[in-house]
């Protein structure tokens, strides 16, 4: 069966807001243009068109990457909206993961102000610069002051999964070990009012005090996490995160 990957495609091509960097092309040259109006300003993007493509085919998944910077964050925090919406299978690694609460703060929860400090100041900051962690038996401290250099959450941490959650099912085990490589996190003091909008922060670190894992228990599969799964995947012996989102591709296709 064939079936396109959108492999952070509607993301990517949304982050050149009113002047892309990628020439203007018609479809039967590959791209699209597109305009998309978000917040009272107008973003221009591509679309890339697969051999074949016709109007009537979608895109059965939507993988957001991790990444830095505010450069393409509104049409990015469009492109999960879409996702959501659309019932598109989502997964968002890292900075995915932030794009993800922030749109569901702002849609969902009624955060319309919601943003990311890592952005500039923001009124509700859903998203905010790690000033503490514990690592071992010592506790890492940062504040907006701490140069950049070496401040990152890097390395393996341990992180409980939720009783009754898709991770939960996906892992099979309660708790897991993944690598991290991140200075921003999602703001804990939201966590109740995200929560009481649907999302589910189906992965927590053994304190209780660090998101890791958010998801939508009533969609077809959408997954947000703050590490990275791609660093524990092999070609021959995939992650079970990855595994589970192609399912949920294979699954999506035969429905487009």
């Amino acid at each position: 069966m064939r079936f396109h990957f959108m492999f952070c495609l509607c993301v990517l091509t949304l982050t050149f807001p009113l002047a892309s960097r990628v020439s203007a092309k018609n479809p039967e040259t590959g791209f699209l243009d597109r305009t998309l109006s978000l917040h009272g300003q107008t973003y221009k993007y591509q679309v890339f068109l697969p051999e074949n493509w016709t109007p009537k085919q979608k895109w059965p998944i939507i993988l957001f990457l991790h990444g830095f910077g505010e450069r393409g964050s509104e049409g990015k925090v469009a492109a999960v909206q879409f996702a959501r919406v659309q019932r598109i299978p989502y997964f968002g690694i890292c900075f995915g993961m932030q794009m993800a609460v922030i749109e569901g703060a702002r849609h969902l929860a009624d955060i319309p102000r919601a943003g990311s400090t890592e952005f500039g100041p923001s009124p509700d900051p859903v998203i905010g610069l790690m000033t503490e962690w514990t690592r071992g038996n010592a506790v890492e401290r940062r504040n907006a002051e701490t140069e950049l250099g070496g401040t990152m959450r890097l390395g393996a941490y341990p992180c409980d999964l939720g009783e009754g959650t898709r991770v939960r099912q996906i892992y099979g085990a309660p708790t897991i070990s993944e690598r991290h490589r991140h200075r921003y996190e999602v703001n804990i003091t939201y966590k109740s009012r995200l929560e009481q909008a649907g999302f589910v922060f189906s992965g927590m670190s053994p304190d209780g005090e660090l998101p890791e894992i958010v998801e939508l228990p009533n969609h077809p599969w959408f997954v947000g996490v703050q590490f990275h799964p791609e660093l524990k995947s092999k070609p021959f012996e995939p992650h079970p995160l990855f595994t589970s989102f192609v399912k949920a591709a294979l699954d999506q296709s035969r429905l487009v």
